[in-house]
């Protein structure tokens, strides 16, 4: 009986054109006939063929991971609507993913577990979003253990004590974001995960003094800790670079063969729906000037970019404001629910942006 000549993941990574992350995967799952572990590192056939791709997915899988955060404008929601237009070459000869203003990821997530990438990189210019994205990729245990004390005792507080109790924790992490080092980096993002999962709507919002100041919400039984998806999250995110900066310090990172997503503050479209101070500086129109500018340049680049905001048509019909700013670019409306709203019942459909360079 002939021996069997075996090859590294590394090996069979270049052979079949596929990063070494996707190899590993490949043989956990089982789906490399006699692929074996030798000591700590996968083995492989030389003769094994290269699993058909079954990437082009479930989108109902349990083992999906989500964004672990309530975010203001976050795209859960609209998801389905979103992957109908992610590029056809997503995957295949994409196979770079960027996200400059990640918020809560739900795009992010939905590409890393639809698609298998060779490098992802995220950016926010939200210092502590970032730190909580971070606490989870190399922190997830111990993160979890403080959430969870945390849920076990504001769970068990009345409606009166859990308000004493998130005003106590919400002025321990402004104490705590005004000096930010890696000591106190778990603790924040702990307190970060619960003031979002207990606040108003997800809101992030600071004062002139970069102070959280967001009101605690109203939530009867809220999920402080869901700890199946932090370790789902956890595991998506290890092959991912994550940076607090402007969103143009990705040029040195993208180039042809690299899909961008856009996902920025949305312009207001009434006086009471300004809900865009996620930090100190509000993103004005002349900021959405300045990003339209800069996705035109990518565009010149061959950069594929998608990019979401909000329709001022849904108020006013001739305000051209985005159809002039993103021509010749193809602009889509696509129906979303209105969730930032004090009166419940205008939290219904209205149109949102989708635009594409491709």
């Amino acid at each position: 009986m002939p021996q069997i000549k075996y090859m590294s993941a590394s090996e069979a990574a270049e052979k079949w054109n596929i990063s070494h992350r996707r190899v590993i995967t490949l043989c956990r799952e089982n789906r490399i006939e006699n692929a074996a572990m030798l000591g700590n590192m996968w083995i492989i056939p030389k003769d094994a063929k290269k699993p058909s791709d079954r990437r082009s997915v479930r989108y109902d899988n349990n083992e999906n991971a989500r964004p672990f955060l309530k975010w203001a404008g976050g795209k859960s929601q609209l998801l389905p609507q979103i992957r109908q237009f992610y590029p056809k070459e997503l995957g295949v000869t994409i196979k770079k993913y960027c996200e400059p203003m990640v918020g809560a990821g739900a795009v992010l997530f939905d590409v890393l577990n639809s698609y298998c990438l060779d490098q992802i990189l995220i950016n926010d210019a939200n210092y502590e979003l970032i730190n909580a994205f971070e606490s989870i990729k190399y922190n997830a245990d111990i993160l979890i253990a403080g959430l969870e004390m945390i849920e076990d005792e504001y769970l068990k507080l009345n409606d009166y004590h859990r308000k004493q109790y998130y005003y106590d924790k919400r002025f321990e992490f402004n104490e705590f974001i005004k000096n930010p080092s890696a000591a106190n980096a778990l603790t924040r993002a702990t307190l970060f995960i619960f003031l979002n999962k207990t606040c108003f709507n997800g809101l992030y919002r600071v004062n002139k003094k970069g102070e959280f100041n967001v009101p605690i919400g109203s939530y009867k039984n809220p999920t402080i800790c869901d700890k199946e998806n932090i370790l789902l999250v956890c595991e998506k995110l290890q092959n991912v670079k994550m940076t607090v900066a402007h969103y143009k310090t990705i040029s040195s990172f993208v180039d042809e063969n690299t899909f961008v997503y856009f996902d920025p503050p949305y312009r207001p479209i009434t006086k009471t729906s300004r809900f865009t101070s996620y930090n100190l500086e509000n993103f004005s129109d002349k900021h959405q000037i300045e990003l339209a500018e800069y996705i035109k340049e990518l565009t010149k680049q061959n950069v594929k970019i998608m990019a979401n905001n909000s329709d001022p048509k849904n108020i006013d019909p001739n305000d051209n404001f985005f159809d002039d700013l993103y021509a010749p670019l193809n602009i889509y409306r696509v129906d979303a629910k209105r969730y930032i709203n004090s009166k419940g019942s205008n939290r219904g459909l209205i149109k949102e942006l989708l635009i594409t360079n491709y």
